[in-house]
């Protein structure tokens, strides 16, 4: 059997991606996850949070990512999507022309996810302060989407995200469906977010499809290592390969 290593880059505040990711890797024992951080503690449009995403910290750590000889470097951070689907793009590229590895990132992964399940009008539960639930709009309206509603929790520090628990996000993005009868599907936006375990609760609650950050980050990285098992108990997208 083939052995699968997949690189995650994640910021350094995050406390929920990796031990999800390895939960929800569970059924594949053939595929190990590895993990490097860089400094991010902060969410938020302020000069000193967006100088946390330096390239060469980002670069640095997926340099270490290529020396385990990983398949597939993916960039877990949804938040910084604010900076748009080129800022993801030129990323990818660079990783891959620097360490040879393909690359992807949560933004593109999500986007992914939501087209594959034919989700045009999501209605999307984040973790975030409202500008950056602005920004995100923005960013998923110009790739096609009519956002539907939108919902942050109105946190800016990483480690406060860490501490919600699954039924605040179940509720929170129930509450958010709920108030758009429109919405054909559910976002729920943060790598840093406990979501894992309300997504099938929410399929089943509401009738829609769900992508959360950290299950579309892993569905698009196994895709690319040429992983199509099904993945029971963790929604529509982790059967949909």
């Amino acid at each position: 059997m083939k052995r699968i290593f997949l690189g995650m880059l994640t910021p350094s505040s995050n406390t929920v991606l990796e031990p999800v990711t390895r939960a929800m890797l569970a059924g594949l024992p053939e595929v190990s996850v590895h993990f490097s951080r860089f400094r991010v503690t902060e969410i938020a449009l302020s000069s000193s949070a967006l100088a946390q995403f330096d390239e060469r910290e980002i670069f640095r750590a997926a340099e270490l990512l290529a020396h385990a000889k990983v398949d597939v470097i993916a960039w877990n951070g949804t938040s910084s999507g604010w900076l748009g689907f080129d800022a993801d793009h030129q990323l990818c590229r660079r990783i891959s022309a620097e360490t040879g590895i393909q690359a992807t990132t949560s933004l593109t992964a999500v986007v992914e996810g939501l087209r594959t399940l034919g989700i045009t009008r999501p209605a999307i539960a984040t973790s975030y302060l409202a500008d950056i639930d602005a920004r995100l709009v923005q960013v998923l309206e110009q790739s096609g989407f009519k956002v539907a509603a939108i919902r942050g929790m109105g946190f800016k520090r990483s480690i406060d995200m860490g501490k919600v628990q699954p039924d605040e996000t179940f509720r929170l993005a129930r509450e958010v469906v709920r108030s758009a009868p429109e919405a054909d599907g559910i976002l729920v936006s943060c790598g840093n977010l406990r979501s894992f375990e309300a997504i099938e609760p929410l399929e089943s609650d509401t009738g829609l499809p769900v992508v959360t950050s950290n299950q579309a980050g892993l569905w698009q990285a196994l895709r690319m290592a040429g992983i199509t098992d099904r993945l029971a108990h963790l929604g529509r997208l982790l059967k949909s390969f």
